[in-house]
């Protein structure tokens, strides 16, 4: 007997590629273990990746960019926003910034 799959439904989609992207690492791990199939869903939880990674090299380099950190800190934030703006459009959309970086990584 041939096993079933379930199809994800696009709000369903739309909902954990948000999932994916607000909560970074945890979300992308979150997607890598449930929806690693999903083009949509991975595409951001991707984004979220990156960010976590600036957020990294943020809280590392912080101390010694003094102003730089602050401005970099509200980019970054902008740029979570807009990751999970985007991810409810139903549209695969690059994120200023990051959307080019999360293409490269290759699972």
């Amino acid at each position: 007997m041939a096993k079933k799959t379930k199809r994800i439904g696009d709000d369903d989609r739309k909902l954990y590629a948000f999932i994916s992207s607000f909560f970074t690492i945890v979300g992308f791990i979150i997607a890598l273990i449930l929806w690693r199939k999903d083009k949509y869903i991975m595409h951001y939880a991707k984004h979220g990746l990156v960010l976590f990674i600036a957020q990294a090299v943020i809280i590392v380099l912080g101390p010694f960019l003094y102003f730089l950190s602050s401005v970099l800190w509200v980019l970054w934030v902008i740029l979570w926003i807009v990751s999970w703006m985007n991810s409810f459009s139903g549209k695969m959309k690059k994120t200023f910034l990051i959307g080019d970086l999360a293409d490269k990584i290759i699972l």
